[in-house]
């Protein structure tokens, strides 16, 4: 099924993947063929976080409700060189493009085709590393409160009554009054003694309030990865 100008909102930031079901990436734009206007490539959002663009033919593509699958794999997409196509495409770019998906560049269809015959070329590719970030639970911390029963030592200042005998003489002026006749008697005399009693009451009172708060530290991690890169040997036969 050949993608035509009525598909191009059906493409539009929907998802990429391969005939086998390879996710790639997101689509992102559609660029169209000069003579024909129909739709000739498309580029994916590809990378860590979508942070590389690359271009795919869509003579291979189709679209459906699960997105647009396109004919060649991830590697491949991934791969393409990188262009900056802006609104359009300049010869140059849409050749080193051509070559990369071993497309015939120039050919009279609307749609690039592919090449059947073999190339003098060879595409070396490497692999880069995409290196970000994503959030991730490191642990939880929670407040718990419990009882703690510790011992108080504290000084009371308490008053208590003691009795002491005092003695005034009887003088000659005051005699007839402090003992009216002679006659000897026994009697008692009393008083009440206090003191005071240490009490204790208890009571819940607030102290504080105690929160959880989150702080972010920022610290530079080392990543160690390999990466393998092709390397170009010529093999020459001789004459």
């Amino acid at each position: 099924m050949t993608i035509a100008q009525q598909d191009i909102s059906r493409i539009l930031d929907q998802p990429v993947q391969t005939s086998s079901g390879e996710k790639i990436g997101k689509a992102g734009q559609v660029y169209v063929d000069d003579r024909t206007g129909e739709p000739a490539w498309v580029t994916v959002n590809t990378g860590l976080f979508g942070s590389k663009q690359s271009f795919v033919p869509l003579a291979k593509a189709r679209v459906d409700e699960g997105g647009l699958t396109v004919g060649y794999d991830k590697d491949r997409v991934k791969d393409a060189p990188q262009v900056d196509g802006e609104e359009h495409l300049s010869p140059q770019q849409e050749e080193q493009l051509y070559r990369h998906y071993r497309l015939e560049y120039g050919a009279d269809d609307s749609a690039p085709a592919a090449s059947g015959s073999a190339t003098d070329d060879a595409t070396r590719s490497e692999e880069r590393l995409n290196v970000g970030t994503r959030r991730q639970e490191r642990g939880r911390a929670r407040l718990r409160k419990h009882v703690v029963t510790e011992q108080q030592h504290v000084s009371v200042p308490i008053t208590r009554e003691e009795v002491t005998v005092e003695r005034e003489p009887i003088t000659a002026s005051d005699r007839e009054a402090a003992l009216p006749g002679h006659e000897l008697s026994e009697e008692e005399r009393e008083v009440v003694l206090y003191e005071d009693a240490p009490v204790v009451e208890k009571e819940t009172v607030p102290v504080e309030r105690v929160r959880l708060a989150k702080t972010q530290v920022t610290e530079q991690a080392q990543l160690s990865e390999e990466v393998r890169s092709e390397h170009i040997e010529v093999d020459r036969d001789p004459l």
